[in-house]
């Protein structure tokens, strides 16, 4: 081995021992016990989420999930850019961090790295999920449908709002009607 490659390995080392090391929730929060997979799949209309790079300037955004071969989640998220005024689409997986029955996952939509994906709240009809990341910089509600409930998003923000997110910084995604 040359010293390049004694490096190279060294630096994707450390750069992947920093990322498994990382908790996937913020301190504080919960994932949803008990959680069941075969509910949750399916497509989600996202109403509201932080602004991040990955989804900036997107509207009827969409996240798809299904199960793979072998077990890990399919994740396929799309929305439309309206500066760009074309269809953006990442395709990524999830596993879970622990067991199936706790909403604890990670995905990655740029493999080796990984980032917290995390059910923190969940009507018993899977219609309606509020979703964090690994930070309180990531917050997403989600619904079968493109409108939720006023009394279901309240009812989320007073939930966000008492685990430290900053509900005011939400975007709220717009979905065409057709």
């Amino acid at each position: 081995m040359n010293v390049k490659t004694i490096f190279s390995n060294l630096v994707m080392g450390i750069l992947a021992l920093l990322f498994s090391s990382c908790s996937t929730i913020p301190e504080g929060v919960v994932a949803i016990k008990p959680f069941d997979k075969a509910k949750y799949l399916g497509k989600w209309y996202e109403i509201a989420r932080f602004d991040f790079r990955f989804e900036r300037n997107l509207n009827n955004t969409t996240a798809q999930y299904s199960v793979k071969d072998d077990g890990t989640i399919k994740v396929v998220n799309r929305g439309y850019n309206y500066e760009k005024k074309k269809w953006e689409e990442a395709t990524g997986i999830a596993k879970f961090v622990g067991k199936p029955d706790v909403a604890m996952l990670k995905v990655s939509f740029f493999r080796p790295f990984y980032g917290g994906y995390n059910v923190i709240a969940i009507d018993n009809d899977y219609k309606y999920a509020l979703v964090c990341g690994n930070k309180l910089s990531y917050l997403w509600i989600l619904s079968r449908e493109i409108t939720i409930p006023e009394e279901i998003k309240q009812n989320y923000l007073t939930i966000a709002k008492k685990l430290g997110f900053d509900t005011a910084a939400l975007i709220w995604v717009e979905h065409d009607k057709n």
